[in-house]
């Protein structure tokens, strides 16, 4: 793996007795990008999670947080980063306000006058106990917290996972300033695709226990197409296309292809079978559909 990389993982596997939850999955989060780790329940990102922050021994391979071994080294690491979990987890009768000053005691560099702010900003009541918090402002005191230390990687574990359009909109709002005044590392597990495709830099998708692909956002945008075609003067292949989700329409045929690309287009087109060809572009919500939609 590259050194810039901040997060990154080698041959990684997780079993649960006779269960296979991850096998061999490698990749490696660049310093200063966004990248979105997408699978369906049970696909095995928590367990990913746990396994990058040291917080779980994985079967075989490695994780390795700033070059050194996360099962090892991490309470080192942990200074460096801050964590929103999935489900948000703190003393019920601790207020924010003496969760970021007990927080504040846990690390060497800490920013409590900025996490009270933030509170601010996202309408927490400071001395209400955090159990009487709703679900959107427990979030906020999480991601509050998580970033009061200045972290130079920040994990997101599905962190809008039952919020409204506004709290999510205000959390990916909050999340958006972050990166900009500061260049974070950020490892993002999420449902909410059209939240996270405004900022990721690259996306790793989970299926099957292992990774159907990781690269670039912009590259797998590109690669990805979706093709209607009415019907013409007789049959035809999909080649030189890869294709997902192909069908007949009544008005013709269609398919996600997965290797798009304009010579490969006039080829397909050349071909006496294939009418008029419409050619549509794909969200990552499209891309994850075709990828991980099908049962494992």
């Amino acid at each position: 793996m590259s050194d810039a990389a901040v997060l990154s993982v080698e041959t990684l596997g997780v079993r649960y007795g006779r269960r296979t939850a991850l096998e061999n999955l490698s990749f490696a989060v660049a310093r200063g990008s966004v990248f979105a780790l997408l699978g369906r329940n049970g696909a095995g990102k928590s367990s990913l999670i746990r396994c990058a922050l040291g917080l779980q021994k994985p079967a075989h391979g490695v994780a390795r947080l700033f070059g050194k071994d996360a099962w090892n080294t991490r309470r080192e690491a942990m200074q460096r980063t801050g964590v929103v979990p999935e489900q948000p987890d703190a003393p019920p009768e601790m207020s924010p306000a003496e969760l970021i000053d007990f927080c504040g005691s846990l690390y060497d560099v800490w920013d409590g006058e900025t996490a009270r702010a933030r509170l601010k900003r996202f309408e927490v009541p400071p001395e209400v106990p955090f159990g009487r918090l709703s679900k959107g402002q427990r979030g906020a005191v999480m991601l509050s917290l998580a970033l009061a230390s200045s972290p130079e990687l920040l994990v997101l574990d599905d962190p809008t996972l039952g919020l409204d359009v506004v709290a999510r909109r205000a959390l990916f709002d909050e999340l958006i300033g972050e990166l900009a005044d500061r260049g974070t590392t950020v490892v993002v597990t999420t449902h909410d695709l059209g939240g996270i495709e405004a900022i990721a830099d690259r996306v790793a998708i989970l299926h099957g226990a292992r990774l159907a692909l990781d690269e670039p956002l912009e590259s797998l945008k590109t690669r990805f197409r979706r093709l209607r075609c009415g019907r013409g003067a007789g049959a035809f292949t999909w080649a030189p296309f890869e294709t997902k989700n192909a069908a007949e329409r009544d008005w013709g045929r269609e398919a996600v292809v997965t290797n798009f690309d304009e010579e490969r287009l006039a080829r397909f087109a050349a071909q006496p079978g294939v009418g008029d060809v419409e050619v549509g572009a794909l969200s990552l919500e499209d891309i994850f559909l075709a990828t991980a939609g099908a049962a494992s």
